[in-house]
């Protein structure tokens, strides 16, 4: 992943994130620092031994289950003004940075991240809230696989990496400005396949933050909510995606060049129906037809005689077509979605070393219009091993 890319992720988290609200010119606008917070956490938990170079198959030959994070997060409280913030029961949104220690600075570094993120009620009562908080961005300062210097970093493939995490919180007030917040979340840290190898991290930990609040609290609006109406929509989208892949043959005789790899590109189209169930959640069904050039890859680099023989999209059209079905859900935060899909293919050509047909597909959609919206999603399998990032533009059409 270059850094284009990567300052393409960090400008889509920001940008979802700072356009969860809308215009609205009833409101009267208010400084900057209104309904700011400051908060630092800390973090020290557990990392999964998904792969063998967390397993122990590393430089120090010791496992690495143990990790501390360090957090610094910037927040708005809403106060119900638009009534997406009054459905949501007034959450917090923001942008944060975070840095971890895995103690292992040599083989994996001190990654960074910086990312957006929604923190919202489940039940709010006086003097206390006990939340749900789902965070997205990009890491970056990895010690990536490198061949010759690096060669058991199987986990980390590149020197960017995606930032997903999810959890659960308390936060409590303790004083006029300041809030005590205790939980846990989940964190992922994945390439997407961007770049190979990408075993990826995934970690869990208790978190403790405290957060200085630049306001006095504020006095939530209550607004009279319509009538809801449930509906259906349509949509259909396209997709493109690139996947790496390495192989170790006598076609590139440099041993960089062959970890290099080589990127192929993923496309295709997405239909999908929704029913909109209440003012947050959709529920649907859709399906996918892929053009999946990665297929046959291998066995083309491997028949190859020379750089000059090596075609990786060779073979027939249709052996490289994907077609799978899922139903989904959509968590709806005003503009934005929540995209959780699990997917099953059923039709694909069978290849040696395939992925299973059970996959899932994560991500989220921003809606420019009432009927553009673009996205993000990640196509996974196995709950933590990455296949390929969808980027995504599509169009709705609403049934009333």
């Amino acid at each position: 992943m270059n850094l284009k890319l990567f300052t393409i992720q960090i400008l889509l988290s920001i940008t979802l994130l700072s356009h969860a609200q809308t215009d609205s010119t009833a409101l009267k606008k208010n400084s900057f620092w209104n309904n700011k917070s400051i908060s630092i956490g800390y973090q020290n938990g557990y990392i999964f031994q998904t792969n063998d170079f967390i397993k122990g198959n590393n430089v120090q030959a010791a496992k690495l289950d143990e990790f501390q994070a360090f957090s610094l997060k910037l927040s708005k409280q809403t106060n119900g003004g638009r009534l997406w913030e009054q459905l949501y029961k007034y959450p917090s949104w923001g942008l944060g940075a975070y840095i971890a220690d895995f103690h292992n600075p040599t083989e994996i570094g001190t990654p960074i991240a910086l990312y957006g993120f929604l923190n919202a009620p489940f039940v709010r009562w006086e003097h206390s809230t006990f939340n749900y908080e789902l965070s997205f961005g990009a890491t970056a300062n990895w010690k990536s696989f490198n061949p010759l210097t690096n060669q058991y970093n199987i986990a980390i493939g590149a020197g960017q990496s995606f930032f997903i995490d999810a959890g659960l919180n308390l936060e409590f007030e303790i004083s006029k400005h300041l809030n005590l917040v205790t939980g846990f979340s989940l964190t992922h840290f994945s390439n997407g396949a961007l770049k190979y190898p990408n075993k990826g991290i995934n970690c869990i930990a208790p978190k403790i933050s405290l957060k200085y609040n630049l306001y006095e609290r504020p006095k939530f609006i209550k607004q009279e909510l319509p009538k809801f109406n449930s509906s259906n929509e349509w949509e259909i989208s396209t997709f493109y995606g690139v996947k790496n892949l390495i192989f170790i043959d006598s076609v590139r005789k440099d041993i960089i060049e062959q970890y290099e790899g080589q990127g192929y590109p993923v496309f295709g189209v997405t239909a999908l129906f929704n029913h909109q169930i209440s003012r947050k959640s959709k529920i649907g069904l859709g399906f996918n037809i892929d053009y999946n050039s990665t297929v046959n890859a291998e066995s083309a680099a491997v028949l190859a005689k020379s750089s000059s023989d090596f075609d990786p999209v060779s073979g027939p059209f249709t052996d490289k077509i994907q077609i799978s079905i899922f139903p989904s859900y959509e968590l709806v935060v005003n503009k934005m979605s929540l995209v959780l899909q699990p997917a099953f293919y059923i039709y694909r050509k069978k290849t040696k070393n395939q992925s299973p047909n059970f996959h899932q597909r994560i991500g989220l959609k921003y809606y420019f219009s009432d009927n553009i919206f673009a996205g993000i999603i990640l196509r996974d399998y196995s709950f933590h091993v990455s296949d390929f990032v969808e980027w995504t533009v599509g169009y709705r059409i609403n049934e009333k």
